[in-house]
């Protein structure tokens, strides 16, 4: 291949300019160049490599050191430019300074990052690799923040907005404790027009000094106060905790549920200011709290552990097993968790890791329960043996068996509750249906079974007592279309709720009934021959709302074509 190189090349490399040309060929290494010497009389060929013109440099310092050179331009008419093209698509994707900082703050926030991330100099540059528009560039630390702060008002207003327009909702109320600080978290909880549920976060505030239910219950108020929600809250579900449940019980009477004497912790001592108390008024009526109830997952936890416990324990023939066959599985989870050899025996035996439980959700135990007794006794055993701890035997085996098959239904009913789109969002109108179905169920094993399965229906009605026959209770089961009267199987507990339905439907909506129900046509004369009575309208309207609805289908979008019954 012949072509010219232009003397720029060997002004690079210190030579002076001047105008000269080269005509060259490559040669068949591909690595080197054979460049034919215009100036030269004859054919002169020079050597070169492809990436140095060291050899060109000398021959011209030696042989051609009087000629000037000039840089030749090899195109003396160049083409005018081109219209530069105006790139639109890009130009439509590309972000513009607003976009960019909500994008990179929804991505520290839901994250939880410091703020700082925005200074670190590797994610700046994924940053501007970014197609933006013209001059927008992530801000630094301090402007960020700032800008956080103005979007976290706006969503605040926003959300004031939303729930100004809500009638009803439900708030949660819990007290963390992280790195030895304490925080006050509350959600709040409602279903909008299209029958869609609806949550979002209110606080999590510092709480100082201690948990006392006077401190908890002004926070709460002042929660629900800054965000307009008085007289709006129709209840507030916390935990078993008795600080919690002291707060609810001493700032506004609870006659929803029984109080549980199973506490999650023991209840601090308040300490008062004699003084302070003698010129201030009275602390209990200073504030005023929704009514209350014990969170049903919460409650069944403990049910699981400190009822059951207290049975396995409290009858001989079982505390014996039941203790050795705990003992022995503990060993083995601390075994196969702490030694990296014993789980990789535990994963040949069994195909899979064991679980381990944590004290916070009982439903670990069960599963990891039930993940030992999936290994048959003739592989768990020496694998124990492996491992240097105790075998099972063949009775604590079984009892193990056992202990799964009647907890077994407990933990369906466990993750009902605790779903986050518990039965279409419906969430207490599922739980009688859901303590029902889980009493039934367990009676359902007490012939075949240990006497294990009698103390669970009697543990459920003594700490749900009254929430099973409350009246908020059934009726927020009878107007989810999901469950109506399905779940009840007592024939007069069938016609009770429906009486009970027809009476709160009648009581919530009287006017719609008498303008809804058509009268017999009748003239003056046949209406004093016959002396018609008055037609008790409003029962009939209701009564037939009611039918029609229990005969409707189970989808939650058939409420919009009762109304009266959708507003309940």
């Amino acid at each position: 291949m012949k072509y010219e190189c232009r003397a720029r090349a060997i002004s690079q490399c210190s030579v002076e300019q001047e105008e000269t040309t080269w005509s060259a060929e490559e040669s068949k290494t591909m690595q080197r160049l054979i460049v034919c010497c215009t100036l030269c009389v004859g054919r002169k060929l020079l050597s070169t490599a492809k990436n140095s013109t060291s050899n060109l440099r000398k021959h011209l310092a030696s042989r051609h050191r009087d000629v000037k050179l000039t840089e030749k331009t090899l195109n003396p008419h160049p083409s005018p430019a081109k219209q530069v093209k105006i790139d639109l698509k890009a130009s439509a994707t590309a972000l513009s300074a607003a976009e960019l900082n909500k994008l990179v703050a929804g991505y520290i926030v839901e994250d939880m990052l410091p703020i700082s991330t925005v200074d670190s100099e590797s994610f700046r540059r994924i940053v501007e690799k970014i197609l933006t528009k013209h001059g927008v560039k992530l801000p630094q630390r301090k402007s960020f923040a700032g800008y956080l702060e103005r979007e976290y008002g706006i969503m605040d207003a926003n959300l004031k907005a939303a729930l100004g327009d809500v009638d009803f909702v439900l708030t949660t109320a819990d007290i963390l404790t992280v790195n030895n600080k304490s925080f006050m978290g509350v959600t709040v909880h409602w279903i909008n027009s299209t029958l869609q549920r609806n949550k979002t976060a209110l606080a999590c505030k510092r709480i100082r000094g201690r948990h006392t239910y006077d401190v908890i219950g002004a926070e709460i108020e002042e929660i629900h106060s800054s965000y307009g929600l008085h007289g709006k809250v129709v209840a507030t579900v916390t935990d078993n905790a008795s600080n919690l449940a002291k707060t609810f019980r001493v700032c506004q009477p609870c006659n929803l549920e029984s109080e549980s004497e199973e506490e999650c912790y023991d209840e601090e001592p308040t300490f008062t200011d004699v003084i302070e108390a003698l010129s201030t008024a009275s602390g209990d009526g200073q504030f005023s709290l929704p009514p209350h109830y014990r969170c049903a997952s919460h409650t069944i936890n403990l049910i699981s552990t400190s009822d059951v416990d207290k049975h396995l324990n409290s009858c001989a023939e079982t505390k014996a097993v039941y203790r050795s066959s705990i003992a022995k599985c503990s060993a083995l989870w601390t075994k196969a968790s702490r030694s990296t050899l014993a789980s990789e025996q535990v994963e040949e035996v069994s195909c899979r890791k064991l679980m381990v439980p944590t004290s916070t959700r009982w439903n670990s135990l069960y599963e990891a329960i039930s993940r030992i007794i999936t290994i048959p006794m003739n592989e768990l055993n020496p694998l124990c043996v492996k491992l240097g701890i105790k075998c099972l035997n063949e009775r604590e085996y079984l009892f193990l068996q056992e202990y799964c098959i009647v907890m077994k239904p407990l933990t369906v009913a466990l993750d009902i509750l605790q779903g986050d789109e518990c039965t279409y969002g419906c969430t207490y109108g599922a739980l009688l249906p859901t303590l029902t179905s889980l009493m039934s169920k367990t009676l359902a094993l007490k012939d075949d079974l240990s006497r294990m399965t009698a103390s669970l229906p009697d543990a459920i009605k003594i700490c749900f007592d009254a929430v099973l026959d409350s009246q908020e209770g059934l009726l927020a089961a009878a107007t989810c279309p999901k469950f109506k009267l399905r779940w009840l199987k007592d024939e007069r507990r069938r016609e009770h709720l429906k009486v009970l339905l027809t009476t709160e439907r009648r009581k919530n909506a009287p006017a719609a009934d008498s303008a809804n129900v058509s009268q017999l046509a009748a003239s003056p004369a046949e209406i004093d021959f016959f002396d018609f009575e008055n037609q008790p309208t409003e029962s009939f309207s209701a009564e037939n709302e009611v039918t029609d609805y229990l005969r409707s289908g189970y989808e939650l979008e058939i409420l919009n074509q009762f109304p009266n019954l959708k507003k309940m």
